[in-house]
Formats: structure tokens, C-alpha cells, sequence
């Protein structure tokens, strides 16, 4: 599975507007420049963002964007979705739509198994959880043996 830069920069500029929750509107350059992404990509994605519901924007001199609801009810998940489309697909179909025979038929469990283990992490995980730096034990777990982090 592989995270694109799209979904990446999505996160990061969510989690930005997170940590920024009460402050008011935070402006897209205050995002890109916390995070260091391109402005103009941003912009973009905050505007796919603003159409899925998580965002909020406001014009003007005291204008920029806000989460549209709480951290702790907008997984990452969520995010990802908005702009990127579905967490795990083969060859852009969806795994129920597929079907493989002969010695390839268990591809298919296989593929709906990833699928659910991405979406139990993903849903299980909101802004607030990750701006806090308060995962759930159980992903702190995968990630806590050394092989996680170093084997491809």
C-alpha cells in the first residue's frame, strides 16, 4: 500500500488545522509553510477537503480554513478518502468487485483481509488522537517492534 503525496499533505494540513482548533481561521501559507508543502498543491487538496466536509473556509483579511467538526470525530480515514478515493483498491477496482480463478482465487481474501486491517487502523485513528500524540495502544503496538520500521 502506498501513501500518496496527495493523501500525505492532506493529514499534515489537517493535523495543522488540529493543533490550531480555537485559534480561528488558519491561512493556507501559515499551513504550507508549517509543513513545509507546496502552496499551490495545498490549496488544491484544501479545496477537495472544503467539498468532503472536513474543512471550513472564510475570506477576507481574517480568512482562511478550519476544521469543519471536532478532531476526535475526523479519522484519518476520513481524510484520505476525501482525497485520494477508497484506502485500498487493486488496479483502481475495489476488492469486492474482483474475481481471480484457478491457483489465484485466495488473492481475493487476501486483498478484503488488507482492506479491513487498513480500515480498522485508518478509522480507528483521529486528528485529535495523532496531534496528541495519543495513538491507540493497539497501533502503537505494530509499530513498537524495530522490524517495523526497517524491513521494506
Amino acid at each position: 500500500m502506498r501513501i500518496s503525496a496527495r493523501a500525505d499533505y492532506a493529514v499534515r494540513a489537517a493535523l495543522q488545522l488540529a493543533a490550531s482548533q480555537g485559534d480561528g481561521p488558519v491561512k493556507a501559507e501559515a499551513i504550507a509553510a508549517a509543513q513545509d508543502i507546496p502552496h499551490k498543491f495545498l490549496e488544491g487538496i484544501l479545496n477537495d477537503m472544503r467539498r468532503g466536509g472536513l474543512v471550513l473556509s472564510q475570506r477576507g483579511g481574517n480568512g482562511g480554513y478550519r476544521l469543519a467538526k471536532p478532531a476526535e470525530s475526523i479519522t484519518i480515514a476520513d481524510v484520505i478518502r476525501v482525497v485520494d478515493g477508497p484506502l485500498v483498491s487493486v488496479r483502481g477496482v475495489r476488492p469486492p468487485d474482483l474475481s481471480y480463478t484457478g491457483p489465484a482465487q485466495s488473492l481475493l481474501p487476501l486483498w478484503i483481509a488488507l482492506r479491513a486491517n487498513v480500515r480498522e487502523i485508518l478509522d480507528g485513528v483521529t486528528l485529535a488522537d495523532v496531534a496528541a500524540s495519543d495513538l491507540p495502544s493497539g497501533v502503537s503496538a505494530l509499530a513498537d517492534p524495530p522490524g517495523a520500521w526497517t524491513n521494506p
